[in-house]
């Protein structure tokens, strides 16, 4: 379950990955599959062949990219990979938005 963003924060990610840039979102999320992650950042691209390029330099695989056929391709990036790529990318606003270099999630 997704929480924590606004419609306007998910319609500019769109917008970048519909103009072929690599886009960030990061949002609260809960899954039980996932018990320790209270977040997920979604890195997305329309270009699936530069997505996995940008994936590879931070030792993410192609076959990781979720498909998806509305053309919102992305990686999910949960835990140290999250907040190591984050941290590498400057998003330090997202790292303290959700608490990432903390131990407790809120």
């Amino acid at each position: 379950m997704a929480f924590g963003i606004t419609k306007e924060q998910l319609k500019r990610w769109k917008m970048k990955i519909d103009a072929g840039e690599i886009a960030f979102l990061t949002h609260y999320w809960l899954d039980d599959r996932f018990p320790d992650a209270t977040s997920v950042t979604k890195v997305g691209c329309k270009d699936l062949s530069k997505l996995a390029i940008w994936g590879a330099k931070y030792g993410l695989k192609e076959e990781w990219i979720h498909h998806r056929k509305d053309g919102y391709s992305h990686f999910d990036l949960l835990g140290p990979k999250q907040l190591e790529i984050l941290t590498i990318e400057d998003y330090q606003d997202e790292i303290n938005k959700f608490k990432l270099n903390k131990k407790t999630p809120f």
